[in-house]
């Protein structure tokens, strides 16, 4: 099952699930013992696994350690910790001869607008852990994807995540998250025209963002905006996507003329 974008808390967060034909016990263990995380988790996880623990994780190749909490720990049914300032939180529940994993990963850091960006590409990478995951369970290896692009692009229209607004002084803004590329990489793909602006936080990755004032027909501009910034997060992964069709045009372009766009 895809990916949902939810709120809670007001903060933005994705809920995945995957019914499992493993017992509560067994997936517990890979959920929560780190030799197992070591073979689907995205980082090394060092955990001391009770309610209050300290949880540290170390990326592959690199000396850069983050840390975490332990909010609750309740086998075989719930563990919850944080990583930084998000929540994770696995929920494991019998179904039939199985088990339904439900995960949920809340954004907490800053501004939920700008946290919300992120949410393409971070479920794309929950899927493939959880496919790796389940591969694992099963005694059989996973391979990710070398195609990264396709299904962050998928999960970021799905989301509505590559829309532009219409600010209240009629201005029209795209923000868009490029993921981890280094400014310098995106700033040799911009137009060169003003309005595009690239921002970096080691925390958060790389975004554009754009901004320009409004035209006479502005769903057409928005729409002309749309593919553009499309183009450029395709060209980010090395994809060199063609122009859209007429009819995706004015599908895009009528979408914004009927839709509040006011940010």
């Amino acid at each position: 099952m895809p990916a949902k974008l939810q709120t809670v808390d007001d903060r933005p967060a994705l809920r995945l699930e995957r019914r499992l034909k493993h017992a509560p016990e067994k997936v517990w263990h890979a959920i929560t013992d780190p030799a197992e995380l070591a073979h689907w988790f995205p980082a090394a996880v060092d955990v001391d696994l009770r309610d209050g623990g300290a949880i540290r994780f170390t990326f592959p190749g690199t000396d850069d350690v983050t840390t975490g909490q332990v909010i609750t720990v309740d086998p075989p049914r719930e563990f919850t910790f944080t990583w930084n300032d998000d929540t994770l939180r696995w929920l494991i529940s019998p179904d039939g001869e199985g088990s339904l994993l439900e995960f949920t990963h809340t954004f907490g850091r800053g501004d939920p607008a700008i946290a919300k960006l992120a949410a393409g590409r971070t479920a794309a990478g929950w899927d493939v852990c959880l496919d790796t995951l389940e591969a694992r369970l099963a005694g059989e290896k996973h391979e990710p994807p070398e195609d990264w692009h396709a299904p962050m692009a998928s999960y970021v229209d799905d989301f509505g995540l590559g829309d532009g607004e219409v600010l209240a002084d009629g201005t029209i803004r795209f923000r868009r998250d490029l993921v981890w590329k280094s400014p310098d990489e995106v700033r040799a793909l911009l137009p060169g025209e003003p309005g595009w602006h690239v921002v970096h936080d080691p925390l958060e990755g790389t975004r554009v963002e754009f901004t320009e004032a409004p035209e006479t027909d502005v769903a057409a501009q928005l729409a002309r905006r749309h593919e553009q910034l499309d183009k450029l997060f395709a060209a980010t992964h090395g994809v060199e996507l063609p122009d859209w069709p007429a009819e995706r045009v004015e599908a895009v372009r009528k979408h914004y003329a009927e839709r509040p766009t006011q940010g």
